[in-house]
């Protein structure tokens, strides 16, 4: 019965989707890939980006993957959030890229 539960607490958090456009000058380069790894991990969601709504998906929380996306200014970045503090989370990344991760 304790599993059920376990289970059932697990599926209730779906996946929540955005996207921001990169407004800071280099795009996601490794000071914006870096500020956005840190905030990500102060989450206990599972956060994902991607340059595309279809993916291929990156781990958020890994400052080498997220490096390698390589975003230029004006791309769209996609986030695919799912955990107990989603929306916080998925608020927060929306609003580092918005700000122009304090370089725009």
């Amino acid at each position: 019965m304790h599993d059920a539960n376990v289970n059932r607490a697990a599926q209730s958090f779906a996946p929540l989707t955005a996207s921001a456009v990169l407004v800071n000058p280099v795009g996601l380069h490794a000071r914006p890939s870096v500020k956005l790894t840190q905030l990500a991990k102060g989450f206990t969601a599972k956060i994902d980006i991607a340059l595309a709504a279809e993916g291929p998906w990156t781990d958020a929380k890994s400052p080498v993957k997220v490096m390698r996306v390589k975003a230029p200014q004006g791309a769209t970045l996609h986030f695919r959030v799912s955990g107990p503090d989603g929306e916080a989370a998925l608020a927060a990344m929306l609003a580092l890229v918005n700000d122009g991760f304090g370089e725009a």
